[in-house]
């Protein structure tokens, strides 16, 4: 086999496991799966340590970062990242007493591969497929 007969799994690209928003309709477990980190976004705590994990210089932060920044218990601090967790944006792992968090970027590239229009690909004409409502 020669080299260009060698093909590298997962390079190429998101649309190549997930269809877009604009070029197929989801199926239900797909919509059911989706909600659930699009709920998990939808949370402006949430999305601010979301935020805070994935800047984060070396790609991981303490737990013990992310509490002082919000005016909220440990527990309920918690209960967001467990969250965050479900919905598969972000992992864990415990060293001694605290617990480090880091970005899982393979949602986020498969959010924005379902969010972006293909490239190339115009906009629908909206001024002549819409019918006056007045």
């Amino acid at each position: 086999m020669s080299k260009q007969d060698l093909v590298v799994l997962g390079q190429d690209g998101v649309e190549g496991c997930c269809p877009g928003l604009l070029t197929a309709p989801l199926d239900e477990a797909q919509s059911v799966e989706l909600a659930k980190v699009f709920k998990a976004l939808g949370d402006p705590i949430r999305l601010r340590l979301l935020s805070m994990i994935a800047s984060r210089a070396g790609g991981e932060v303490c737990v013990c970062d992310l509490t002082p920044a919000f005016d909220l218990s440990q527990p309920t601090i918690s209960h967001h990242l467990k969250l965050l967790r479900q919905a598969g944006l972000i992992d864990c792992e415990r060293r001694g007493t605290w617990v480090y968090y880091w970005l899982l970027p393979e949602m986020t590239d498969r959010l924005a591969g379902i969010l972006t229009r293909p490239a190339g690909q115009p906009l629908p004409d909206r001024t002549t497929t819409t019918t006056d409502v007045s």
